[in-house]
């Protein structure tokens, strides 16, 4: 038989007004006022999610993100805080992970990838990018690797 664990919520700093659509994940993290968070998405340790943010279905938001406020993360969106440095998995050494913060007023499409990254403020990831380098410019990304499209 194998060793058995429930999604669960547990040791979240909820702010006020926050929806959560269950079954989730999340565990040891902030969720900021006016969130929303849809079902299947887990939040890490230490993830910090600001206000008016809404987190689509099926997102993985790993350890080490830091998410502002005004955004949104579409449906299956996956953070990556480990590019294999040491030339495989880190596993469990947070040593060896990396911190991703996106900026305020971001929108970020669905089945988008973001290794370790800052994204700026007002800046709109094209649905199935690849972020795999900072973005300092707002403007419009798209494409595996993201590139700027246009500037808003």
């Amino acid at each position: 038989m194998p060793n058995l664990f429930e999604a669960s919520i547990r040791d979240v700093h909820f702010g006020r007004n926050v929806t959560v659509i269950n079954p989730v994940n999340l565990y040891e993290c902030k969720i900021s006022d006016n969130t929303f968070i849809g079902p299947f998405v887990e939040i890490q340790k230490g993830v910090i999610i600001g206000s008016n943010t809404k987190i689509q279905s099926h997102s993985f938001i790993c350890e080490k993100v830091t998410i502002g406020e005004n955004s949104f993360v579409g449906h299956g969106v996956m953070f990556i805080n480990d590019r294999f440095s040491s030339g495989g998995p880190a596993g469990g050494d947070p040593n060896l992970w990396e911190e991703t913060i996106i900026g305020n007023n971001v929108s970020i499409g669905s089945n988008v990838t973001i290794l370790p990254v800052q994204i700026c403020d007002n800046a709109v990831i094209g649905a199935g990018s690849v972020v795999t380098k900072s973005i300092s410019s707002p403007g419009i990304y798209a494409g595996n690797p993201a590139k700027l499209l246009r500037k808003i």
